[in-house]
């Protein structure tokens, strides 16, 4: 069965976490000029941390 999350994970740290990246996001941004391209190759580089092991044994 696949993980999710509960209502009160969702309504309090998954809501948090996603608030807290989105503003670092933009912070980045503005500390940098970057384009949207570079915060989206930043959070693919953060991603691919995420990757399944078997994934990452293909490689």
């Amino acid at each position: 069965m696949p993980y999710s999350f509960s209502n009160e994970q969702m309504n309090g740290i998954v809501e948090d976490t996603y608030a807290n990246i989105i503003k670092e996001c933009e912070n980045l941004k503005k500390n940098t000029n970057c384009p949207n391209e570079q915060v989206l190759a930043l959070l693919s580089v953060i991603a691919s941390n995420y990757s399944t092991t078997t994934e990452k044994s293909k490689n």
